[in-house]
């Protein structure tokens, strides 16, 4: 169907502008035939239009050379990132969580942007525990960290 209506409008292209189109938009194709039906049909631009358009296009404007590389831009500045807030549930920067999973001790050092584990870098709990068990878990549930009892 899709196909068909690609073709029925390369058709009416051609009918319509005596020339034949190797776009494949339809929206495009579209548009460009009921663009030219309707000048056909009241005219296209006024001479007046015509002219001023001439004017505006002055050809010494435009380039006739495509722009230079910008190898001489000095580099952008660094962004500052702003860590997200620190679960309060996590202990500090530096400190370990460690699991025993299927005879397996699985060692998670807590670092400033995420968690390491055997050397990979993760940025959440569930993403380690889920590299873990190789099944989709709530890291803090996996790693038996539950909120502190407000006194």
């Amino acid at each position: 169907m899709s196909e068909q209506l690609l073709s029925t409008l390369q058709a009416k292209y051609f009918e319509v502008f005596g020339e034949s189109t190797t776009g494949r938009n339809k929206a495009w194709l579209q548009k460009r035939i009921a663009w030219r039906m309707q000048a056909n049909a009241f005219g296209g631009l006024s001479d007046r239009a015509i002219q001023r358009a001439s004017e505006l296009a002055n050809e010494s404007d435009l380039r006739v050379t495509a722009p230079r590389e910008p190898s001489r831009l000095p580099p952008p500045p660094p962004v500052n990132r702003e860590l997200p807030p620190k679960d309060e549930r996590l202990p500090p920067v530096g400190d370990c969580l460690v699991r025993d999973y299927k005879g397996r001790e699985c060692v998670v050092t807590i670092m400033p942007d995420g968690f390491d584990f055997e050397g990979e870098h993760y940025k959440t709990l569930s993403a380690v525990a889920k590299a873990i068990t190789g099944q989709h878990w709530n890291g803090f549930r996996f790693f038996k960290i539950h909120k502190q009892e407000s006194a």
